[in-house]
């Protein structure tokens, strides 16, 4: 059983669906969240290819914490095509202090799991997490 200091585990299915996003671009994005009675993260839910940003920060909730990785696709000034996999820790300021304290204390081994996260954003309201702060931290 995991404690609070080692952070939560993490669900096998969590990283195969992120090792299928990241080698075979199978998804958009994944939302992850923290069951607490089963005491692991787990997939919530599962974004097609073919959706978009906007599709993504809808499946998020308002009030509740989450982890998000989103594969974002861009083009370089040399026109090329790239994608770096963003990890999203959500933890809105209207959702529960444990929940709070729980996201934070098990994102670093969530992130150890989860090899191949490029880019890391913490967000607390949605508009720190806008498509314009994705495309600055890619200084695009």
């Amino acid at each position: 059983m995991a404690n609070s200091a080692s952070g939560m585990h993490v669900n096998d299915e969590c990283k195969l669906k992120f090792l299928e996003l990241k080698a075979k671009r199978t998804y958009r994005f994944i939302v992850f969240k923290i069951d607490e009675k089963a005491q692991q993260v787990q997939i919530e839910k599962l974004g097609n290819p073919e959706e978009t940003y906007d599709d993504f920060t809808s499946a998020i909730p308002d009030d509740e914490c989450r982890y998000a990785v989103y594969d974002f696709d861009f083009t370089t000034e040399d026109n090329c095509q790239k994608s770096k996999i963003f990890f999203i820790a959500w933890s809105p300021d209207t959702s529960r202090v444990r929940s709070k304290m729980l996201y934070a204390s098990s994102k670093d081994r969530f992130k150890r799991e989860m090899d191949g996260i490029q880019v890391e954003l913490q967000a607390t309201d949605p508009s720190e997490m806008s498509l314009d702060i994705i495309k600055g931290r890619l200084n695009l």
